[in-house]
């Protein structure tokens, strides 16, 4: 299982958990089940985007780091 930050551009996942109570990201469509690609990082890795349920959305780093997910294949 990793975090939502650690994905690399391109990659895929599946929303496991969220922890926290962050209404912003499960209003934007992050709950469990949800898949998620990296689609690029800022040079300094702070904020990334991701594609969620087609919108790309700039999610910051320590936001993404409550979000669970596992590798979608």
């Amino acid at each position: 299982m990793l975090c939502l930050n650690q994905l690399k551009p391109g990659e895929e996942a599946v929303v496991t958990s969220i922890s926290g109570e962050n209404r912003r990201l499960r209003d934007l469509g992050l709950i469990e089940g949800t898949k998620v690609k990296c689609v690029l990082k800022s040079p300094l890795g702070d904020p990334a985007a991701y594609k969620i349920r087609g919108a790309v959305v700039a999610i910051r780093r320590e936001d993404a780091a409550d979000i669970k997910v596992v590798a979608y294949e």
